[in-house]
């Protein structure tokens, strides 16, 4: 499933039918844990192409789960809250774990 807004503007805030809002992003992995030579090579990105870059529909668009978990994404986000992005409101493509019998949980 994928969650988006207003194509062009992935600032906006993104509601999800149902629901007030998109929860928070929260982080799969320790701050600790990141790749320091993939956040260097994110910092030279501008803020609009690591926006772009997040944009579902792409390969390595945002994925999370229904809970905000970001499962892809990790490194371009931590750079854009670095730079006080609201990256809660990004569309994501949401991604919900089967269980072993393929049931959706």
């Amino acid at each position: 499933m994928v969650v988006g807004g207003v194509a062009g503007n992935p600032l906006e805030e993104i509601k999800m039918p149902g629901s007030n809002s998109l929860p928070p992003l929260k982080s799969l992995h320790l701050k600790e844990s990141l790749i320091q030579l993939k956040l260097t090579a994110f910092d030279q990105f501008s803020t609009e192409a690591l926006l772009q870059s997040l944009l579902p529909g792409q390969r390595d668009c945002l994925k999370t789960r229904p809970d905000g978990t970001i499962i892809d994404g990790h490194h371009r986000i931590h750079i854009l809250r670095k730079r006080e992005i609201n990256v809660d409101a990004l569309p994501r493509e949401i991604i919900v774990k089967e269980d072993v019998e393929g049931n959706a949980k």
